[in-house]
């Protein structure tokens, strides 16, 4: 079984990196990006857990380390 977690700032938390990608693009002449947001994707291989303790266990992982709570929001989705 696969996690697939999806990490990104929360609304109203400045992303540099998002400004500076959505200004080069609009110099580059793609004025129709407004803003950008970065992120990161993060890929568990799982192994040995039954499905219905998977979701519960990465959960647990993405409180604890893959996500910071604060100022991050996340996503997963297990997949066969």
């Amino acid at each position: 079984m696969k996690a697939i977690v999806h990490v990104g700032l929360k609304p109203g938390v400045l992303d540099p990196q998002g400004k500076a990608v959505a200004d080069t693009l609009g110099r580059m002449g793609y004025d129709e990006v407004h803003s950008a947001r970065i992120g990161k994707v993060i890929e568990l291989d799982l192994e040995g857990v039954a499905k219905d303790k998977a979701d519960a266990r990465v959960k647990e992982m993405c409180e604890k380390l893959l996500a910071n709570t604060v100022i991050e929001s996340y996503r997963y989705e297990l997949v066969d």
